[in-house]
């Protein structure tokens, strides 16, 4: 039994002897590296984003009194002959009658307020000549009263006549005024029925049909919207907080639109709109990109894509960004490199509890900065890895590429600067045109290309 123990016991070390030295020692069958070029070139680097085109100025037109909508006003841009009513895409111009509401109401609402205006005057004539009379009167008494010949308490009935008589004159004006405002009124009520149009514009959107009532209450009901001028529109932006900062008043912007495929128009950044909006705990700001539509082709509410034009450059060396992606394993670095990437990693993992691996070792390898490459990234700088978790390089940012050293390859430091999505602006002392940088590596037993892409699923390889 004891002898059978220690049999199980040495084949376990065995067994995991061999694992170790084939894990960190054994050297994998020679791989063929993808290679690119280090160009020289120029490079674009853009924020997307989505957007909708507006008109530059849109009036609302409502209703400020209710009724039923009789008839639509008539098209003489459009025919001159009267026949064709406003519609949508119709243009007006100021003053134009867009739709008439049933005036029956209104017009009667003028015959009585013009009614009790010419009763007030009439009344009016009649107070004033009661007053003519308590005048006379009043002065008779005066007369009278200076040879003793009226009682007193006549005579004060005569000034109290006459006072009243001025004070039913009073009466009798403010009547009229009052007539008079409500005749205005009324009439302005009636001249409300017909909707016309505040500016010259084209009609996007008609929002009433002949029949329809229309009601007034708290708020104007919408009938006609007028897009100002079309011949310049917007296009509202939305961006994500995270790239709001670098997008500012007078950037260049490129847009397409599905109605027109292929064709690119051109716009510059009008304003950022400060009243943002959260959607599942993403915030978005509106930006307001402002293009020239003089050939009316672009229609509004087509949904846009964006790109703004953040920084250009020119003639710079640049990689495609799969050169910075990649990272070699252990055994495909330079035999003077190993060690000291096993070392390194084998320090981090005995902080954390456990042994080296591969794959801390292979972590470990990228962020050693061996002997034959030039200077490692300072301290506190982000190597712009994806594992760092931005969504973007910084001007400045250090990061490594590799070239093929023999059947190996060794690191070399560089600086990234701007970048389009797809290429990365590159720079350092090593660096230079035409420099063989490894993307990827494609190996000698299957024939695939592995370019490491962090996205793509692991599959089983059988040996």
């Amino acid at each position: 039994m004891k002898a059978l123990f220690i049999g199980l016991v040495l084949i376990g070390l065995a067994a995991g002897g061999t694992v170790y030295y084939k894990t960190h020692f054994a050297t994998d069958p020679p791989a063929n590296f993808r290679t690119v070029a280090v160009k020289r070139g120029d490079l674009l680097s853009t924020i997307s984003a989505t957007g909708t085109l507006e008109p530059e100025e849109v009036v609302d037109i409502g209703a400020q009194v209710a009724g039923i909508i009789q008839r639509l006003g008539a098209d003489l841009i459009a025919d001159p002959t009267g026949h064709k009513s406003i519609d949508w895409g119709s243009e007006v111009k100021e003053g134009t009658e867009l739709a008439y509401i049933d005036q029956a109401l209104f017009k009667a609402a003028v015959d009585q307020a013009q009614a009790t205006l010419d009763y007030n005057e009439a009344n009016l004539l009649q107070l004033q000549a009661h007053l003519d009379q308590a005048e006379q009167e009043w002065k008779r008494a005066e007369a009278l009263r200076a040879t003793k010949a009226i009682a007193d308490s006549d005579y004060d009935v005569d000034v109290a006549n006459y006072k009243a008589g001025k004070a039913n004159v009073a009466v009798g004006v403010a009547a009229i005024k009052q007539a008079k405002a409500s005749l205005d009124q009324a009439k302005i009520n009636l001249a409300y029925t017909v909707i016309k149009s505040p500016v010259k514009g084209v009609i996007v959107d008609r929002r009433v049909n002949v029949g329809q009532t229309v009601v007034s209450s708290l708020s104007a009901p919408s009938l006609f919207l007028v897009a100002q001028d079309l011949r310049r529109m917007q296009v509202w932006a939305s961006v994500n907080e995270a790239d709001i900062g670098r997008i500012t008043p007078g950037l260049p912007a490129t847009f397409t639109v599905d109605a027109y495929p292929g064709q690119v128009f051109q716009g510059k950044v009008d304003s950022v709109r400060l009243n943002a909006t959260m959607t599942q705990n993403v915030v978005t700001y509106t930006v307001v990109v402002t293009t020239d539509n003089s050939d009316r082709r672009l229609l509004p509410y087509l949904t846009t894509n964006l790109n703004f034009e953040i920084e250009r450059r020119h003639s710079v060396l640049i990689v495609p960004n799969a050169a910075l992606r990649w990272k070699p394993r252990v055994p495909q670095l330079a035999p003077d490199l190993r060690q000291a990437a096993l070392d390194s990693a084998a320090q981090a993992k005995s902080g954390k509890g456990g042994g080296p691996d591969q794959s801390s070792a292979r972590s470990s390898a990228t962020d050693q900065s061996p002997e034959k490459s030039s200077a490692a990234a300072p301290p506190g700088k982000s190597s712009g890895h994806p594992h760092n978790g931005k969504s973007r390089k910084e001007h400045g940012e250090h990061n490594r590429v590799w070239v093929k050293d023999g059947d190996f390859v060794r690191p070399i430091d560089v600086q990234v600067g701007a970048t389009d999505g797809v290429s990365t602006e590159i720079s350092g002392e090593v660096v230079k045109d035409e420099m063989e940088v490894v993307i990827g590596e494609i190996h000698k037993d299957s024939g695939e290309a592995d370019t490491t892409n962090p996205f793509a699923p692991k599959l089983f390889k059988g040996k």
